[in-house]
């Protein structure tokens, strides 16, 4: 049975998950966990180190351990990293613990977005800018089956908060 106390948000890189996380924990007053950097802190170096020196086979599995051992306490938000509800069991773990939040964005905005981060991002760092829109675009189709699961839908570019947290309270209500 899912936890009251858990709340995942999930969507592609870019998307906002750790603003949105961050505020939506400052608002309910909860635990706010970024799941990037979490896998930082297990594994000692950063995600581009583990995708360039060990690849994205252990950067999936240990993944997918650190996101099994999320505690929810007395409330916790985390921010997934874009991959993680498409990989393993991950979306399915995250479906029977907690609330999943999926912020929805089209594969422009995204890229408007994305262009000025591409050298820090490891599945885009080799990606032209010109090819970004078409990669994106791509991804994002494959991606849309595992985020749609999500039982809370929402606008990524023009989030409210506040709309978010009622819409997280009727769920939970529910």
């Amino acid at each position: 049975m899912p936890s009251d106390n858990l709340i995942y948000i999930i969507g592609f890189m870019g998307s906002g998950k750790s603003t949105a996380g961050k505020k939506l924990s400052g608002v309910m007053g909860w635990t706010f966990i970024d799941l990037d950097r979490k896998i930082e802190e297990v594994a000692g170096k950063a995600i581009p180190q583990i995708f360039s020196g060990d690849g994205e086979d252990v950067f999936r599995k240990i993944e997918s351990d650190v996101l099994k051992g999320i505690d929810p306490g007395e409330g916790t938000i985390v921010s997934t990293g874009g991959g993680t509800p498409c990989h393993g069991n991950n979306m399915d773990l995250m479906l029977r613990t907690g609330l999943t939040v999926y912020l929805k964005m089209t594969p422009e905005q995204l890229t408007f977005r994305l262009l000025e981060s591409t050298a820090v991002r490891p599945l885009i760092k080799n990606v032209s800018d010109e090819q970004l829109p078409e990669f994106i675009e791509k991804v994002l189709s494959v991606r849309e089956k595992h985020y749609s699961r999500a039982e809370i839908i929402i606008d990524g570019i023009n989030l409210d908060i506040n709309r978010l947290v009622s819409l997280i309270k009727a769920r939970q209500e529910s």
